[in-house]
């Protein structure tokens, strides 16, 4: 008789549980030497065993979401992210968004939105509802990891009255600033307020019309939905610009008084 070591080995390479298979001639010396490893180890050797089978291993590519962002995973390769939002999740600088640097419960919030109806569009939602919860957890993870490379977004020239908007609001319709949940500079506000400064203009004002039009309704007590209806289709144009054009420096600067009606 003798004891072979069968080693697995994980995804990066590197030891995982070892299992020492038993090669024998003979029935009894296997029986033998089961009874003394369970007289001597017991509890700890079936637990080990039962951690073994439950073990899986982990690909760095596919444990980042990597995979999903670059075939599609299960949605297919037609609709793999970088086919709308970039190598870098920079975005497309219309209409797809960049991902790129994003909070990570942001973007699994939209992703989970997506695939249960409560956010609808074409091609996001059938996306989602494609790839099962983990893959979805994945791309998000994977996203939110990558460095913000959009493309500058050019300076707007925005009227006084809108930058208050955006910084003051506008207390007389109930309006409060941008700004208290999305930043000065636009960076952002906590994992539910997503950043602003380097999204394409042209998506920020669509989801602006989304959410007038109810056909978005994700956001914590319809509150954007609120705003979006107190405010004029010419203003949220005005908004997505300036607010895509923000940096630390414009949002620093100081944004003069309330808007008045």
């Amino acid at each position: 008789m003798k004891l072979e070591d069968a080693t697995l080995r994980d995804g990066r390479g590197s030891f995982g549980c070892v299992v020492s298979q038993v090669v024998s001639e003979g029935a009894p010396a296997i029986a033998s030497l089961s009874g003394l490893v369970f007289r001597a180890l017991g509890l700890p050797v079936m637990l080990l065993a039962a951690g073994c089978a439950a073990e899986r291993p982990t690909d760095p590519f596919t444990a980042t979401g990597e995979l999903v962002a670059l075939s599609g995973g299960d949605a297919g390769p037609g609709r793999a992210c970088i086919a709308c939002h970039g190598l870098q999740g920079q975005g497309d600088g219309e209409l797809a968004p960049r991902l790129a640097g994003l909070p990570f419960g942001y973007l699994l919030k939209q992703m989970e939105d997506y695939a249960d109806g409560r956010r609808a569009h074409p091609q996001m939602s059938e996306i989602a509802k494609a790839l099962d919860a983990r893959s979805r957890r994945e791309v998000a993870a994977y996203y939110a990891s990558l460095p913000v490379r959009a493309a500058p977004v050019p300076p707007a020239a925005a009227a006084p009255r809108i930058v208050a908007l955006y910084h003051r609001g506008d207390p007389g319709r109930g309006l409060q600033a941008c700004a208290s949940c999305h930043g000065p500079a636009g960076e952002g506000v906590g994992p539910a307020n997503p950043p602003l400064s380097g999204q394409p203009p042209g998506y920020l004002a669509a989801q602006f019309d989304r959410w007038r039009s109810s056909e978005r309704r994700n956001d914590p007590q319809n509150l954007m939905l609120e705003i979006a209806r107190r405010l004029s289709p010419e203003e949220t144009t005005a908004l997505s610009a300036y607010a895509a054009a923000l940096s630390p420096a414009s949002g620093a600067a100081s944004a003069g008084p309330a808007a008045s009606p």
